[in-house]
């Protein structure tokens, strides 16, 4: 396993800076980063001089296309990156003291270009990132009311919904219309609006996923 880490806490004025390679955003609107780490307790390190520090950042900029990165120095990522999050540590941990892994998800967002790196800003901490995973989320294709619905993503917020129009069924009709499902941050369908019902000599199965 590939650990990433940096340790320069007896020298001030750290400006330290790890940078992904390019991702794809997909269908994506929010991306959730999950980060496993570790983080020194900067009061077991001696001589430190206040310039240790137990936090990091994240941060992340939309590209266009998987060519050349959007920044090239540590000033321009910092000037034209996102910033996503400061990340704090619950746990820490001492020298020759086994420590616990801090386990944390940010979301990213809302995304709009073809891909995105990700960058993580350090100023002096002493820490170990043990892995880093993007992911976002989705709805699966369902049947609700008489009427399809396809595998849709998240909307670009945690609180918005990503409206998703439903066709009916084979020997269904729509009875109120637009037939229309919400797929919410979570990935779970909500709020149905409209319906399908079926043809004149067919009829609904109990869970009204077909006309038979």
């Amino acid at each position: 396993m590939r650990t990433y880490r940096v340790c320069n806490v007896d020298r001030p004025n750290q400006d330290n800076w790890l940078r992904s390679t390019y991702i794809a955003r997909r269908d994506a609107q929010m991306v959730y980063v999950d980060l496993r780490f570790t983080v020194r307790d900067c009061s077991s390190i001696p001589s430190t001089d206040g310039s240790c520090r137990e936090t990091f950042a994240l941060y992340y900029g939309e590209v266009d296309s998987d060519g050349v990165p959007s920044a090239s120095t540590a000033a321009h990522l910092k000037a034209t990156y996102a910033k996503a999050r400061d990340i704090t540590a619950e746990h820490v941990f001492a020298l020759n003291r086994m420590g616990k892994v801090n386990r944390v998800t940010v979301p990213i967002g809302p995304l709009t270009r073809a891909g995105f790196h990700l960058a993580f800003w350090d100023r002096g901490a002493c820490i170990n990132l043990l892995s880093v995973r993007a992911s976002f989320r989705k709805c699966p294709a369902t049947i609700a009311n008489l009427a399809r619905f396809p595998e849709t993503a998240a909307g670009p917020g945690l609180s918005s919904l990503a409206v998703t129009p439903g066709t009916c069924v084979a020997n269904a009709v729509e009875t109120s219309v637009p037939v229309k499902l919400h797929c919410a941050s979570e990935g779970d369908w909500v709020v149905p609006i409209g319906g399908c019902g079926c043809r004149p000599g067919y009829r609904s199965n109990e869970e009204l996923t077909a006309c038979t």
